[in-house]
């Protein structure tokens, strides 16, 4: 079963903030080998959230899983989200789509946190 990886986060008019997810994305890639990865946003960039679905099932997808890079619950990750890829499913019967949490609480989190407060210049 071809698998693909859906990573969605909010999105921005900032073409530097948009980097951030290709950037994970290509991390990712490397990590996980032969899934397909790929990347959308739900507001103000491009590729939509229904886009990149198409694209992962145009690539071979049988399987799509969406991650949402959300630290938190909210309207998008409740909401937004689950709709769309309840959509995706009734328009692709045939391909398995699983909807996974947003990041949440890890204590890897809270390593990169302490981390980056340790980094941080006084201004």
């Amino acid at each position: 079963m071809q698998r693909a990886i859906l990573l969605v986060d909010h999105g921005s008019r900032l073409d530097a903030a948009n980097a951030v997810l290709e950037h994970i994305a290509e991390a990712l890639r490397r990590r996980v080998g032969d899934a397909q990865v790929e990347v959308a946003h739900m507001e103000l960039a491009e590729p939509t959230l229904a886009d990149a679905l198409e694209r992962c099932v145009a690539g071979g997808a049988r399987e799509v899983v969406v991650v949402p890079y959300f630290l938190g619950p909210g309207r998008h990750t409740t909401g937004d989200i689950p709709r769309l890829v309840e959509e995706a499913s009734a328009a692709h019967p045939d391909v398995a789509l699983r909807l996974a949490e947003p990041l949440g609480f890890d204590e890897r989190l809270v390593e990169l946190v302490a981390d980056r407060a340790d980094a941080a210049q006084e201004s």
